[in-house]
């Protein structure tokens, strides 16, 4: 099977290892990639969100299967384009990817479907809206679309949530604002291999947004994930399968949107049972960084399935143990992250059950360098919590660069 996989950061490298490792594989290629990524598969330097130009490589690399990384090229209309050439894709059209590109269109899925989740508030009144927030108090405050991880503020006081309002409305993401109730409880990744109909769950995970250890400082994108994540029983899984993954695939189904993809569930499990607090319409980063690590499976007959609509397996064989996940972020991350800064320690092999998946890095005069917020992710897959969270950050002091910022606690107390 010819693959193209689309996008450059390190869940796109950790699903290259992955992929890389299928019986049924005849080539990988990567686009754009990175060069973590190039060291081992060839790169094609295109626009992933220009669908004419992933189209014309697809077709010209004689492509069986395109595996869409980021949520970008979906929203984009990258895999409306190649099914219509007849290009098998695992990632949904432009439609159902609206599950994570419009927060309030996801609210009416959910309420379609009787998906349990917080109750919410729609504005599309700037003044309306800020005067319900006042008046509401403790509050999330949501831009309706994507905003590169700076949409959401959970506000402790009425006037902290017109604040955020005020400051959220004039993002172009904006236009439309939701407030919604705090929930409160841990909160779970759950993401599912879709077919359109049918759904294979990935372990639960765990990621850590916040900057700092014990979960202080500024919102992330994502400082580090571990799995399986111990705060659901198999029958809770099973539940929360059927009552969110299973009815959001019927009601996007009855829409004559089909999800042929990851659909990723962000969960809080609250005193009344998990609820919802956002669906993605793509892998998480960097929950799939340690996913790809625990897998015993091959996973290229299940995107080819799924994009197939011909899903039939209901059960992932898995390592045993878990997996850790490290993100190791540059400088001033996340409000200014520092581009430049050589890193050192890639250049030796990893420890035998770690692999470091890059992000935010470039080459410079033949050195590596930082090119971005999140700069790697160290991964280790051990038969412990304890000896994983060990091999990811002995791995992680190894590399270095000036400024180098990293959690010490993934995975480290669970809350359950």
């Amino acid at each position: 099977m010819k693959v193209l996989l689309l996008g450059a950061g390190a869940r796109e490298h950790a699903l290259a290892w992955k992929i890389s490792q299928s019986r049924e594989l005849w080539k990988l290629w990567c686009a754009p990639g990175n060069p973590g990524m190039e060291q081992r598969w060839a790169c094609k330097a295109i626009d992933p969100c220009n669908p004419a130009q992933v189209c014309e490589l697809a077709l010209t690399l004689g492509i069986d299967l395109v595996v869409v990384g980021p949520e970008a090229p979906l929203m984009c209309g990258v895999a409306d384009a190649l099914r219509k050439l007849g290009i098998a894709v695992f990632g949904p059209d432009a439609g159902a990817a609206r599950i994570e590109g419009s927060k309030a269109w996801a609210k009416e899925v959910m309420s379609a479907a009787r998906v349990p989740t917080a109750r919410s508030e729609v504005f599309t009144d700037l003044a309306a809206a800020e005067a319900r927030a006042r008046a509401w108090g403790p509050v999330v405050v949501k831009a309706d679309g994507l905003a590169a991880g700076k949409g959401v503020v959970v506000a402790d006081s009425g006037e902290e949530a017109a604040q955020a309002v005020r400051a959220l409305g004039k993002l172009p993401a904006g236009a439309t604002l939701l407030l919604e109730e705090r929930l409160t409880g841990p909160e779970l990744s759950l993401i599912a291999l879709c077919d359109g109909e049918r759904y294979l769950l990935l372990p639960p995970a765990q990621d850590h947004k916040r900057l700092l250890d014990g979960d202080q400082g500024p919102n992330t994108g994502g400082m580090g994930a571990y799995a399986p994540a111990p705060l659901l029983n198999p029958v809770q899984l099973e539940e929360v399968g059927r009552l969110v993954i299973s009815a959001t695939l019927l009601e996007l189904s009855r829409r004559q949107q089909p999800f042929r993809g990851a659909l990723f569930a962000g969960l809080m499990l609250t005193p009344q049972g998990p609820k919802v607090l956002e669906f993605n319409c793509r892998l998480g980063d960097p929950e799939t960084q340690p996913l790809m690590m625990q897998l015993d499976e091959d996973l290229l007959p299940l995107l080819a399935a799924c994009a197939a609509g011909k899903l039939t397996q209901t059960k992932l064989k898995l390592k045993a143990g878990a997996s850790v996940g490290v993100v190791l972020a540059a400088h001033g991350y996340p409000d200014a992250p520092r581009a430049g800064d050589r890193i050192e320690g890639l250049e030796v092999p990893a420890a035998p059950g770690v692999e470091r998946f890059l992000a935010g890095v470039r080459k410079d005069a033949g050195a590596l360098v930082t090119a971005g917020g999140r700069v790697l992710t160290i991964c280790a897959q051990a038969p412990s919590f304890e000896a994983a969270r060990a091999l990811a950050y002995a791995e992680a002091e190894k590399i270095r660069f000036a400024g180098k910022q990293y959690r010490r606690d993934i995975g480290a107390h669970p809350a359950i």
